[in-house]
């Protein structure tokens, strides 16, 4: 009897014990206490208090400004700890929209691994200080940002023609040079997000011609109509994240959107990626993946082997250098577009969903280097990959010298069936004048026009007969025994043999492609002997026999 009062004793003892001591830590040992009784304010010390953001608008519930405290509401003036200061300037004030719809984290806990999304099971942890503007894309969405040579360029433009000189952008120019003139011009650091005055040129100009000194005839200089449009594409893309354009262009110079949708404009071989930046930690493996279980380490090693990441994976790596490689993580961690009120929802991302305005600009290069780089290479030259079906050059010289701009729209447009190749004249794909584009820009990758050809598109009269025979001892190894592709490319293929004239196919197997497998049929090889002219016309009258599935 007496021991079990001891142990009721003891037991109750421990109890309050623990009790106490949770109290304890509660009441004076948390940090975010700890961090607050250092705050101060010109009345005195600050209350000791859990704080938190509430916006029901965007689904926010942040206690995050418990410790950072100069970040809640009307409490911008309290000082002390280095915790305790005021965010740096942006748009959003961070007392209205709370913390974690731009930072990401877990907005309602009260520890700092916690908080930070620093713990195995919270899906969305918080962007590092390397992503912090991926945040960004949690609302928006930066338009008509070009390829990665064309915003260089815009970028050096702006920078050589001195613009600096007056105008302060993402922090760097806009000082007076007593020397030289100069003057603090309007910051253009959201020129891009807030609309500039398309006639700012034809202004500059008159302001100048009308000055008789001072940074108006000093410091402005008339601009040569070739940099015009650069400087066009500098300005719409200010938007006061030039890391996430940069980012961006690198996204649409890399071919991704030939396989990937990105708020429904893309293809459809791989997942859609407009919320990949939520992608869940705890649900991906990183066995395979060095550095610490983070969704960003996890990202750029899919990158760089993604076979290796994903088992059977059919993505092909990015051939891209390092740089790249962490910019093309940035912006997919920027894919976390979420939906929001009309109350909320930012110009840009009216502009792109509800008025169609491209994220992308619409010149060759840059539709080129979004839908088909990833396949066919940013120089057009083909890719060749273990274990994949190899990607042809579509900047063959010997290609574009005798394929007529129909076959090339044609094949953009209708794609080609049972391939990889998908038709891009579609809602989610590019759009007619699009394709024109890119077609003529195709031409430039060559540097080739295409010969004249005085021949109707149908003029082969052999007998499709001695073809089959031909083509089975000839070229079946590579284009297999029914024509639907092997090793090469499919020649039994219903938009192929539309478009193509006869006077394409015979010149393709007479001439060949230079750099390719694909040798001159006119000219003997080890293994096979020389066909004539009159053989090569029969190949191409049974590969005409085969359209509607005759043979």
């Amino acid at each position: 009897m007496k021991k079990n009062k001891y142990l009721l004793l003891f037991a109750s003892l421990s109890v309050l014990a623990l009790l106490t001591g949770a109290a304890i830590q509660e009441n004076f040992l948390k940090d975010w206490r700890r961090i607050q009784v250092q705050g101060q304010t010109d009345d005195g010390p600050i209350a000791v208090q859990l704080r938190q953001v509430v916006n029901n608008n965007l689904g926010v519930a942040d206690r995050c400004v418990s410790c950072h405290v100069s970040m809640a509401p009307g409490e911008q003036s309290v000082r002390g700890a280095p915790l305790l200061v005021a965010h740096k300037p942006v748009v959003h004030d961070p007392a209205d929209y709370g913390c974690t719809v731009c930072h990401g984290g877990q907005g309602q806990a009260t520890e700092k691994l916690d908080a930070h999304g620093d713990v195995h099971f919270w899906p969305e942890p918080m962007l590092d200080k390397a992503t912090l503007y991926a945040g960004c894309g949690t609302c928006h969405v930066a338009l008509h940002v070009p390829e990665q040579s064309r915003l260089q360029k815009a970028s050096l433009a702006f920078e050589r023609l001195d613009c600096y000189a007056c105008h302060r952008v993402d922090g760097k120019g806009g000082t007076l040079r007593p020397d030289q003139g100069g003057m603090e011009g309007p910051n253009l650091s959201r020129v891009g997000a807030t609309a500039f005055d398309s006639e700012w040129y034809p202004k500059h100009l008159a302001k100048s011609a009308a000055a008789t000194a001072g940074p108006w005839k000093t410091a402005f200089r008339t601009i040569a109509a070739e940099d015009l449009p650069l400087l066009g594409d500098f300005l719409q893309t200010r938007v006061a994240a030039s890391q996430l354009v940069a980012a961006k262009s690198t996204f649409f110079s890399s071919g991704c959107l030939g396989c990937h949708k990105v708020s429904g404009v893309g293809g459809d071989a791989g997942p859609d990626l407009t919320k990949a930046g939520f992608k869940d930690p705890g649900l991906v493996s990183f066995e395979h993946v060095p550095g610490d279980g983070s969704i960003k380490n996890w990202m750029a090693e899919h990158f760089r082997a993604p076979a290796s990441v994903v088992a059977g994976s059919l993505m092909p790596p990015a051939p891209l250098s390092d740089k790249e490689i962490d910019q093309l993580t940035f912006f997919t961690l920027s894919l976390r577009r979420k939906d929001l009120g009309d109350l909320y929802l930012p110009k840009d991302r009216i502009r792109a969903v509800k008025f169609g305005e491209r994220e992308f600009a619409t010149d060759g290069a840059t539709l080129y280097g979004a839908f088909c780089a990833g396949c066919h290479g940013r120089d057009g030259q083909g890719r060749r990959l273990p274990g994949l079906v190899s990607f042809p050059s579509i900047a063959n010289p010997d290609y574009l010298a005798i394929a007529p701009d129909a076959l090339l729209a044609k094949t953009v447009e209708l794609g080609r069936p049972g391939r990889r190749m998908p038709g891009w004249l579609k809602p989610d794909g590019l759009r007619a004048e699009e394709m024109k584009t890119v077609v003529a820009y195709i031409r430039t990758l060559g540097a080739t026009e295409m010969e004249e050809d005085p021949k109707p598109a149908r003029w082969v009269t052999a007998a499709p007969i001695a073809g089959k025979r031909i083509f089975a001892s000839a070229c079946a190894g590579c284009h297999g025994p029914d024509a639907k592709g092997a090793e090469g490319p499919a020649l039994n293929n219903p938009v192929l043999l539309d478009a193509a004239t006869d006077t394409f196919l015979v010149e393709t197997v007479a001439r060949g492609r230079k750099g390719t497998a694909m040798a001159s049929f006119l000219e003997p090889s080890p293994v096979r002997s020389a066909l004539t002219r009159a053989d090569i016309e029969s190949v191409v009258a049974y590969l005409r026999s085969l359209q509607g599935g005759k043979s």
